[in-house]
């Protein structure tokens, strides 16, 4: 696909990223360490530091409508909980949600956010948030952020715009690995591969015993890009994978081609016609045991049956260059913003100093397994071992990256990494013309 050739063009075919990536010790600094998050405080009251509002828009009282993107049943579930339990502590204010399925919202948000753009609504940190407050077509949040304790310097970068204000509010984030059902591995005798080699013998054997080796969905476009991230954070490290992102490297440079030529060998472990097969499919053969594993984020919980949770586990995605270890992972933020004329500020910037409260972070996280909250003072007393696990493995990372699609310009990750990702699946040994194809178009659209 080419680069669109006009402003409504590049606009209108966005579905855009976040930041490159945050230090762990910027994290550990910050308040994100195992320790913090761990950690299970008393809660905040009524979801909010106070019962005025922190701005100046005005009393915080009427209608306020938040667009979700929240659209399977967990998430949808754990956010429609916290907000009842937010409007218990705010009489006065009500929250009317209104809820989009989820790749539809990604697709059309330029539209949504030009057009009547709900009050508040849900979006990603950092590249993604950025994008639309340097367009115009986001609200400045930083009253939002006024009292609140527990969310860290480094989620607050992640929070901030190219001219220094905040119009982000983080809410929680998850961890991206390699699941499995416990049950099954100790049925099997399947032991967590540590290098490549251990997870190509694992998925033979896998073979052998009648089970597709890894789970895998692609035909909303984006799952597949995890992959290639963790693919890429093995064979050239994580400084070589944020440049790449950046546009400062090249698709056509032979370490890229490594990657693809990895991911070409390992394809016939993946589940076959992946293409016309969504993620939350590919989870369910995990969930009945079809599967071995998924390359996925945390979220995978939520498509398993409550009582099912606790034999889920994950393992961090193996070492394939012992040079370049396995210290790298991918951990997306995700959160709300405002519209950039809410049709009530007062009552929109009300609920988003609630939605960073550690009261509203813990109704979510008590509800959804599949995710962690980004206040660390929330409540965790609740949280599955999975959830523990996520923070320490998140925690324990030397260096942390969004998303391909969060740490990239957002028309190159749609117009040019989706297409081309679906392409390599369709046809994996025409390697050579497609990253010319990959590289040219990157070319175009960031000018070098």
């Amino acid at each position: 696909m080419s680069r669109p050739t006009t402003e409504a063009e590049y606009l209108a075919s966005l579905i855009p990223p976040s930041i490159r990536g945050v230090d762990r010790r910027t994290l550990l600094r910050g308040g994100i360490g195992a320790a913090s998050v761990l950690a299970a405080p008393s809660l905040l009251a009524a979801c909010s530091s106070s019962s005025t509002t922190p701005t100046s828009a005005g009393p915080a009282t009427g209608t306020v409508t938040l667009g979700s993107n929240a659209s399977d049943a967990v998430p949808k579930k754990a956010l429609q909980t916290a907000i009842d339990a937010f409007q218990k502590a705010n009489s006065g204010l009500t929250v009317k949600v209104n809820t989009i399925d989820h790749n539809t919202f990604q697709e059309n948000i330029n539209n949504y956010l030009q057009g009547a753009a709900d009050d508040v609504f849900t979006w990603f940190a950092g590249y993604r948030m950025r994008f639309f407050a340097s367009k115009g077509l986001a609200g400045e949040i930083g009253g939002a952020w006024d009292g609140i304790d527990g969310l860290s310097d480094a989620m607050k970068k992640s929070s901030t715009g190219d001219d220094g204000k905040l119009y982000f509010m983080p809410s929680t984030y998850y961890p991206w690995a390699v699941f499995y059902r416990k049950s099954l591995w100790a049925e099997k005798g399947y032991a967590v591969p540590k290098t490549l080699d251990e997870l190509k013998t694992l998925g033979a054997q896998m073979q052998k015993d009648g089970l597709t080796p890894i789970a895998f969905g692609d035909k909303d476009g984006w799952p597949a890009m995890g992959t290639f991230d963790q693919l890429n954070l093995r064979v050239n490290g994580y400084d070589f994978h944020v440049n790449l992102m950046a546009g400062k490297e090249s698709w056509a440079d032979a370490k890229v081609k490594a990657v693809f030529e990895l991911w070409r060998e390992l394809l016939p472990l993946h589940q076959p016609d992946s293409l016309g097969r969504t993620w939350q499919e590919a989870a369910q053969s995990l969930q009945q045991k079809k599967s071995g594993m998924y390359v996925l984020g945390l979220f995978v919980a939520d498509q398993f049956p409550k009582e099912e949770v606790a034999d889920l586990d994950f393992f961090n995605f193996p070492e394939v260059d012992p040079a370049i270890g396995a210290d790298a992972i991918e951990a997306p933020i995700d959160g709300f913003m405002m519209a950039k004329k809410p049709k009530n500020e007062a009552g929109a910037l009300k609920l988003l100093n609630g939605i960073g409260s550690a009261t509203f972070q813990g109704e979510i996280v008590k509800t959804s397994p599949g995710a962690i909250a980004a206040n660390a003072k929330a409540d965790t007393a609740g949280y599955t071992e999975l959830q523990k696990k996520s923070a320490e493995f998140v925690a324990s990372a030397k260096s942390i990256a969004q998303f391909l699609d969060r740490d990239t310009r957002p028309d190159f990750a749609s117009t040019v990494m989706i297409p081309a990702i679906q392409e390599f699946i369709k046809a994996p040994t025409e390697i050579d013309g497609l990253l010319k194809k990959i590289q040219d178009q990157k070319v175009s659209i960031f000018g070098s």
